[in-house]
């Protein structure tokens, strides 16, 4: 199927250009992410549509940067890499929640690289660039300069002091960086301290353009009804007084700076971010022009999280008013507050919360996370996530209040019998019947509300009027009482059941922005088009009909079949939901690895446990051959190894990431889920018993060639490493073995050797780690652990 041309401005309509902060590829959008930009953007977008105004949603993935360089690092790929694999991810997600963007674009698109640049030959022709020195901070490890998000430190702001502030800013306080401001900083890549080394840059001249900027700001702030925390954001970088700000850096990814000075350095990401804006419009069409340079025919809507809104109102209309063009200008800006998660913030970096790909495997459908997250607005406050709201929200107001509302009107219309068997009957003089008369009244201040809300892009609101029809319809059934009219009063009951069904489509074209797959399924039961029939114009008659819900549709009308609109969210999903998406998400993959490592292990190492001198158990089965079991315990590969080098994880607080010798050219790089069980400082330079022969696994961007063995309590709320003897060789090989010479014998072997040797060893109150009574050896001695009897191997 053809892809439908471009839109472009229409003389005489409303023209209105949508925008939505661009995501970042640095990681899988979280749900914080996804309400603070791309989903509060589509539903102003679908309202726009469903009102007939000529809008296009423009938005892409932003791609330059350190982020990606950072990113790419962990990895071990190249940024474009990185770049392709989550713009797909991005894209997915989008999709899966209905985001329906007119073009959804990426900021390394050829089209960024004409447009950024011609920007900034504007900005040197009209003189508001300057050079300066800088000092930056400079890694002789890395052998490079440290773009913000290379650096990590100490907030400096007074009262945040918050220990992991980026460079560029603190993700506790949202306070603007410089990073050499950071107290105690550290490169990210290497963990060693930078040295601060001077560098030139080019700066956008923001106090030269103050007078430009702020006259635009009290003019538009007003006329586009700018959020109040809009305003604010804004108004605090102006009462600080605006600085040159630097548009360069030392990245090699990204724009490169059409300069001869400057040729090796890249534009800021957020110099040239917001131009993607631009750009990828370009990419939508060649006519861009159209929408981007007539800002007395085209609206600029904004959508965004309060941590953008400086750049937004601030830098890039600065960028724009210095180019001296007539560009169209943002009019009006929609900023969110934060959405936390349970008790405490979503984090993309640090992987809290519930992202995108979460939401799709729970099995509830995407309407109905749209529709929580839209009631849960940040849109003057921060809001919280909870499962148990989440699940509150949909029993009680989908499934009890709009659900049942429309499922007991469409099932009743549909009755063969007791109904009309599924045709629309006529409902003359409908005005007349005083408590139809009363609903009308009712819906139409209702849909005035609801009209007023969006069009100040007071989202909320805008759902809580629609849905406030939904709780009216319900009461109006009750109070009918329709089911006992059919047999006393037909007229009535038609009346009733034609204006129940008229609410019925309004419901579904008001709702629309919001739940957009809810409403097709409600026009699917009503025999109508969602192409066709999903509309809400003035011009065509359709908002005037809310004084006349009866008039939405025809006498004769035949509607298709009515099904359950939502499903019950039950308290046991509830809670297993809170338990699977606990922690950070990479706390979640490396137990879901760890569990499907351990799962492997244990169907090896099938009936290993510790043992210790009160639980000698003795072999049954008499002596046989080994088993196919017996032969796979035999292939694994487990040696002794000494861990040179074990630090935390750079991205997950669960995981050691460790150098470990074992007996190879080179340590093997290990990942381990032990940080809440061991002390960083027990895991230096000690030997452990080593899984060499495992399948590596990626855990957070770090790839892990081996794993070290473990011994876990029965409930796993304790863990201690399985330790060979002190003097056993480094690379030395584990058997299932006796040791001083004795020969291998069958694991299900039953000897008075081995039950001898099972004594002696425990009788010193030992505990040691064994197979089936036996011993995990080395020529050494056999391995031991601490305090766990009779728990797990992993």
């Amino acid at each position: 199927m053809a892809s439908p041309p471009p839109k472009l401005p229409i003389p005489g309509r409303r023209n209105i250009l949508i925008t939505s902060a661009l995501p970042y590829v640095n990681n899988v959008p979280h749900l914080g992410n996804i309400i603070g930009c791309v989903l509060s953007a589509d539903v102003f977008a679908r309202y726009c549509r469903l009102r007939g105004y000529n809008a296009i949603y423009i938005c892409g993935t932003d791609e330059y940067g350190t982020a990606t360089e950072t990113k790419a690092l962990e990895e071990k790929c190249s940024p474009k890499e990185i770049c392709d694999k989550y713009h797909v991810i991005h894209d997915e997600v989008y999709k899966w929640f209905d985001i329906k963007f007119d073009k959804f674009g990426r900021t390394s698109a050829p089209e960024q690289t004409e447009v950024c640049q011609a920007i900034f030959h504007k900005l040197m022709e009209n003189k508001w660039l300057t050079e300066n020195t800088m000092q930056q901070l400079y890694c002789d490890t890395c052998e490079r300069f440290l773009a913000d998000r290379l650096v990590e430190g100490k907030c400096p702001t007074e009262g945040c002091n918050y220990e992991a502030a980026r460079g560029d800013q603190c993700e506790n306080c949202s306070k603007l960086l410089n990073p050499t401001e950071l107290i105690d900083p550290k490169c990210k890549v290497c963990k060693n301290a930078p040295r601060i080394r001077d560098t030139d840059h080019l700066f956008l001249e923001l106090p030269l353009l103050s007078d430009k900027l702020v006259n635009y700001i009290n003019n538009t702030s007003v006329a586009g009804m700018w959020s109040q925390n809009a305003i604010q954001a804004t108004n605090a970088w102006l009462k600080e007084g605006l600085k040159q700000r630097c548009i360069t850096r030392d990245l090699k990814w990204g724009v490169p700076v059409p300069h001869e000075k400057y040729k090796d350095k890249v534009f800021y990401v957020w110099f040239d971010a917001p131009i993607g804006y631009i750009s990828i419009t370009a990419s939508y069409t060649p006519d861009w022009e159209k929408w981007w340079k007539d800002p007395d025919n085209v609206e600029l809507f904004q959508f965004m999280g309060k941590d953008n809104v400086p750049f937004h109102t601030v830098m890039f209309p600065s960028t724009l008013l210095g180019t001296g063009e007539n560009w169209t200008m943002m009019k009006t800006i929609s900023v969110t507050e934060y959405l936390n998660y349970e008790a405490g913030k979503f984090s993309k970096s640090h992987g809290i919360g519930v992202f995108g790909n979460d939401a799709k495997v729970t099995n509830i459908p995407s309407e109905v996370w749209r529709y929580y997250l839209l009631m849960n607005r940040p849109e003057v406050s921060d809001t919280l996530f909870t499962w148990a709201d989440l699940q509150a929200k949909l029993n009680s107001e989908l499934l009890n209040n709009l659900g049942n509302f429309i499922n007991r009107v469409l099932s009743f219309v549909a009755k063969p019998a007791a109904g009309y068997d599924s045709i629309i009957p006529d409902a003359p003089n409908a005005e007349s019947h005083t408590l139809t008369n009363a609903l009308a009244e009712k819906t139409n201040k209702w849909v005035e509300q609801y009209l007023e809300a969006m069009e100040k892009v007071k989202l909320k609101q805008g759902l809580k009027s629609a849905m406030a029809i939904s709780s009216d319809g319900n009461a109006y059934l009750q109070e009918s009482q329709f089911w006992r009219l059919y047999k006393e009063d037909p007229a009535a009951c038609a009346i009733v059941m034609k204006t129940s069904v008229g609410v019925v489509y309004l419901l579904a074209c008001l709702l629309e922005p919001f739940m957009p797959s809810f409403s097709r399924e409600v026009l699917r039961q009503l025999n109508m088009s969602p192409d066709e029939d999903l509309s809400f114009c003035d011009d065509k008659g359709e908002t005037a009909k809310a004084k006349r819900p009866w008039d939405f549709i025809s006498a004769g009308h035949k509607i298709g079949k009515p099904v359950p609109l939502f499903k019950e969210l039950k308290d046991e999903e509830v809670e297993a939901f809170r338990i699977k998406f606990a922690g950070s998400q990479a706390e979640r993959i490396s137990k879901a690895q760890s569990d499907a490592e351990a799962k492997k292990v244990a169907d090896k190492l099938k009936g290993t446990k510790l043992s210790e001198g009160s639980s000698k158990k003795k072999q049954s089965g008499g002596s046989k051959s080994k088993t196919a079991e017996d032969a796979s315990v035999a292939k694994l590969d487990i040696r002794v190894g000494l861990i040179r080098k074990a630090e935390k994880h750079p991205d997950a607080d669960s995981l050691y990431v460790e150098e470990i010798d074992v007996g190879e050219e080179a340590p093997r790089t290990v990942v381990s889920g032990l940080v809440k069980f061991i002390p960083l400082e027990e895991m230096q330079n000690r030997k452990v018993c080593v899984l060499c022969n495992l399948k590596p696994v990626a855990m957070r961007g770090i790839k892990s060639h081996a794993m070290v063995l473990a011994a876990s309590s029965e409930d796993h709320s304790k863990v201690e490493l399985v330790e060979p003897p002190e003097s056993a060789a480094v690379g030395e090989k584990v058997t299932f073995a006796g040791f001083s010479g004795e020969p291998e014998a069958s694991l299900n072997a039953k000897s008075k050797t081995w039950e001898k040797l099972s004594a002696d060893l425990h009788s010193n109150g030992e505990l040691v780690a064994c197979y089936k009574d036996v011993p995990f050896t080395t020529s050494a001695g056999v391995c031991k652990v601490k305090t766990i009897a009779n728990g797990d191997i992993r």
